[in-house]
This record gives C-alpha cells, structure tokens and sequence, in this order.
C-alpha cells in the first residue's frame, strides 16, 4: 500500500504585479516557515510552480483578489495541489499588523488549522462559457444604452415617435431611422413606412415625426444608428458561439426549459453559472444561499432587523429574477399559484425573489438527479388543502346570504364533518 503523502501547507497574497509565497514546514515539524516574492508574469509564475513541487507542497489558499487570482489558478490547476479560494473578509489582517508577509503566512496557517472555507471555482470550459454569456449581457445593456440615445435624440428634435409606437426600433421604428439618415424629412412620407399593427395609428405616426429634424441631429442619429447595428451584430456572434459551444449540454439544456419561465438563454445561464456538477453544492439551500436568493439573517435580541438578500452571484440572481417574472405569467401552472400567493402577503417584489428561489431549487434537484420537472398544477394549493378550501367557499357564500349544499361528484348526498351543510 503506498504511504500517504505527508501534507504542507502554502498562502498566497496576491496583487497586480506580486505574489508574495508562504510555505509552512510539513507536518506542523519545526522550523521556519520558507518565503518568496514572484512577479506575476507567466515565466515567474512557472517557477513558482516548480518551487512549490519541489517543496512537496499539497495544499494551497489564496484570496479572491480582483482578476488578479486567475492567472495563478490557472498555472496551478491540474497540477496535483489542493486549490482554495477564499474570500479576504475570512484573512482580515489586524489593524496596524498588516503587511504581505504577515498575510501570506497567516492565510497558510488558517488553511493548515482548517479555518477556511473555499469559493465555488468551476472548471475551466465552465468558466469560459460563464464569461461568455456574461459578455452578451454587457452588450445587451450597450445596445440598450444606444437605443436610449436614439429616444433621447427625437425627443430633442421634438419626435415623439417613442410615444406611438411601443419599440422604437422594431421593424416600423428602423424603416422610419434610415429614411430619415438617407435625408427623408417629410412627415407624410415617413408615415409611409410604417408596417403591421401600428398603420392604424398612421395619422398619429404623421404627427409625431413633425419635429426640428435638422443636419446635426441627422449625423447623430447616423452614427447612433451604426453602433445599434454593430451591437446586434456582436450579439448574434456571441449568441453563435455559445450555442455551439453549449452543444454537449443540449440535453441538460432541454431538461431546464421543462420549467414554466426557463427558456433557452435562461437554460445557458444556469448551466455556465452553476455547471451541471451538483455536487460541489452540500444542499439546494447552500446554492441558493450561494446564488444570493434566500432571505438574509440581522437579528439582535430576539428582534429581526431585516431580512433582505444577501449578496451573491449577481447575474445569476438577475437572470432567475427574469425567470420567476416569466413563470408568474404561466397560466394554470403551480409556479404562478406559488407567485400569487406569496404576493398576497408579502408584495410583489419579495413574491419575485422567492419564486426565483424556488425555480433554483428546482434547477438544482433537475441536474442532481436528470430528472424531469413534473407540473403540480395550478389547483394543487388547493387539492392539498381540500377540506379548508371547501369551508372558506362556503363561508363565503353563506355570507352572501346563500343556502349551500354539499354533493360529492358520485351524485349521493353524503354529509361529511370536516363540512358544515345546510
């Protein structure tokens, strides 16, 4: 049987340029601890990583500092260590104790005494597609920021075209843009462009292009319009891209859209955030604590101070908050049953977040096990309450001055004493 490597323990403080490299003594034996400085570039990294291997290093803690922390994981990663990320808050150094030596050993010697508890780092091809449908939501929010330009820009001109026409750049809205950038300027001409449902507010649409279009708002709207397009451009690139590259999760990928408010994009997020390894999740509740959407804990003495969300995976949060406003709208579904239940007590903005929280649960219990998602129905509050469901029915109708009698479907009239009948 081969003898269990002995274990050694090494901190890392990471900046910009520097890593300051802190290796314990193996075993807890004596001696002094052993440290270096490395440079951040890739040359310095490797020798970094070949003194650490020649140490016999096992086990290896760094803060999440910035972006700074990556280049390290990824020349360490697959290189037989034992990676940790941890948050800095956990490695707080003592005030007017604080130096990069002093924290590079103390995270060693927290690692060593087990006091650390390590970040969710996925894989590398996970992580590459995390970033990839993070930047399609970056360009997503340019292109909003354009297109608000373009609204900003009529209104200066007195174009109320954004008032008649519900997207002002669908299909009527760009016909309108590049008449008037190729030099169009009559109303009633422009009129003429519109196409589908909004040629019944023809008249209006006339109106509303009666502005102060004039040359400098025409360059304007030329090069606003340029950029619109060289984003949607962008976004269907990406959009390629990472369909393609989410091609070995196609079936993880229609499993998710089993669910009321999942859709395809919904589906990439939730893979290229969470992955589809469960396991590096001890509960659904640890990862919905993790993505940020349970409620947070501040009490003192007995009395609760709030309750709001704690932070967490911001995107992910974001792109579930969508989810649960899609599900809300899914009729005859258990989710909007759940959704319009919590919003009756609580409003709808907690109903939001606790609805994104159970899609969560549910994602998660789907990947753990590949499981499809099974629709309760939106009646089944009700069948799972039936008989305090009957009796609130009857109150109600009784308090209109109504005579009720209860008759099961079979036909024969029965009187059951969890009922009141009349």
């Amino acid at each position: 049987m081969k003898p269990q490597q002995e274990k050694r323990y090494c901190g890392m403080d990471i900046h910009k340029d520097t890593i300051v490299v802190c290796v314990l003594p193996a075993g807890r034996g004596e001696g002094s601890a052993l440290r270096k400085t490395y440079r951040s570039f890739r040359n310095d990294l490797i020798r970094m990583r070949t003194w650490l291997k020649q140490l016999k290093v096992t086990d290896i803690a760094m803060e999440s500092t910035g972006v700074y922390w990556r280049p390290v994981w990824n020349v360490l990663e697959d290189q037989g260590f034992r990676l940790l990320l941890v948050n800095p808050a956990q490695v707080k150094a003592l005030a007017g104790r604080k130096s990069d030596g002093r924290d590079c050993k103390r995270i060693a010697q927290y690692l060593e005494d087990g006091r650390l508890d390590g970040s969710f780092v996925p894989p590398k091809e996970i992580r590459e597609l995390r970033q990839l449908v993070r930047h399609r939501i970056s360009l997503l929010e340019e292109r909003n920021e354009v297109h608000n330009q373009i609204r900003d820009l009529f209104e200066t001109a007195s174009l109320k075209l954004s008032s008649v026409a519900t997207n002002l750049m669908g299909v009527s809205g760009r016909r309108i843009i590049e008449a008037m950038i190729a030099g169009e300027d009559s109303a009633e001409l422009l009129s003429w462009k519109v196409k589908g449902r909004l040629r019944a507010k023809e008249q209006e649409v006339r109106e509303a292009l009666k502005g102060f279009f004039n040359h400098f708002h025409r360059d304007m709207l030329a090069s606003f319009y340029e950029h619109y397009k060289f984003l949607t451009s962008q976004i269907e690139q990406f959009e390629a891209r990472i369909a393609e590259r989410m091609k070995p999760y196609q079936e993880r990928i229609e499993l998710l859209s089993g669910i009321p408010g999942v859709d395809k994009v919904v589906a990439w997020h939730l893979i290229a955030e969470l992955g589809t390894d469960m396991s590096v999740f001890p509960s659904a509740g640890h990862c919905a604590s993790w993505a940020g959407v349970v409620p947070g804990e501040n009490e003192s003495a007995g009395k609760k101070k709030s309750t709001r969300c704690r932070k967490g995976n911001k995107v992910l949060r974001r792109i579930l908050s969508q989810a649960a406003w899609g599900a809300s709208r899914k009729k005859r579904s258990y989710l909007r049953t759940f959704f319009y239940r919590i919003r009756a007590r609580q409003g709808a903005s907690k109903a939001v977040m606790a609805l994104a929280h159970k899609i969560l649960v549910i994602a998660y219990q789907m990947l753990k096990t590949n499981t499809p998602y099974q629709e309760l129905g939106g009646d089944y509050f009700d069948r799972l309450n039936a008989e305090k469901v009957a009796r609130q029915c009857i109150r109600k109708l009784e308090s209109l001055g109504l005579k009720v009698q209860v008759i099961p479907q079979g036909g024969v009239e029965s009187v059951n004493p969890a009922i009141s009948t009349h």
